[in-house]
């Protein structure tokens, strides 16, 4: 993991095509702005672990036949 230091206003980027920026830091809370082309999706790590856990279960038999029930 690397670990940077940055200042209100300041930015990093990611690639060549994403850009994170620290908006505010109040206390122990930080708020970032991500600025990123719209196909690449942004999640915060929570509901990126809930999709992935989704997407697993509808892999299973039981989930695909759950959705094979819904397109009828």
């Amino acid at each position: 993991m690397l670990a940077l230091t940055r200042k209100k206003g300041e930015s990093l980027v990611i690639g060549n095509n994403v850009e994170v920026t620290v908006l505010e830091v109040r206390g122990d809370q930080v708020k970032i702005g991500i600025d990123a082309p719209k196909e690449i999706p942004v999640y915060r790590k929570e509901v990126y672990l809930q999709i992935q856990k989704e997407n697993e279960a509808a892999m299973t038999v039981e989930g695909y036949e759950a959705l094979k029930d819904l397109a009828k």
